[in-house]
């Protein structure tokens, strides 16, 4: 089996993620795993796609041809059998440009790997300055010491609060 990771954009519509899954489906491809969203009036999303060689060709072409919808492709590596370990985010803190970008450096420096960012700019009414909140899922290296990364989060600024979400 090969395994693919379609990268999709294009206008928001009723009806996208069905037309997508349809094609998947008819040219003989299982949809694994995926993260759609709706940003801006626009639809993007993720999908990792397994299909056996002999149909890998078909279910490319078909899925390059959904009219309206930008697709690019790539092939997907077999995942190992051992996972890493994980850590849960959940950020918050007042936003300002360049927050993603830090909490990026910082979790790369520790030898981490954010493999899940969910984020999102929110007013705060009472305070009067938007908040940046964020859920991040990190693998972490062999050996790291989870509190490592959370602290290391936490000092960027003293108004950023980094909680662990247990799974």
């Amino acid at each position: 089996m090969k395994q693919l990771v379609l990268t999709l954009i294009g206008k928001d519509q009723p009806g996208l993620v069905e037309r997508v899954s349809s094609t998947i489906l008819n040219h003989h491809g299982n949809w694994l795993t995926s993260n759609l969203s709706h940003l801006a009036g626009q639809f993007a999303g993720i999908v990792q796609v397994e299909v056996a060689e002999e149909h890998l060709q078909e279910l490319q072409d078909a899925v390059l041809s959904i009219p309206e919808l930008e697709v690019r492709i790539a092939n997907g590596e077999q995942t190992e059998s051992t996972e890493p370990e994980t850590l849960n985010l959940v950020i918050t803190g007042n936003d300002r440009p360049g927050i993603v970008q830090e909490l990026a450096a910082v979790i790369r420096h520790k030898g981490a790997n954010i493999t899940h960012l969910n984020s999102k700019q929110q007013s705060a009414p009472n305070w009067g300055v938007p908040i940046f909140s964020a859920f991040a899922t990190v693998s972490l290296p062999a050996g790291m010491i989870k509190d490592n990364v959370v602290e290391a989060l936490e000092s960027i600024t003293s108004d950023l609060i980094v909680d662990v979400e247990q799974p």
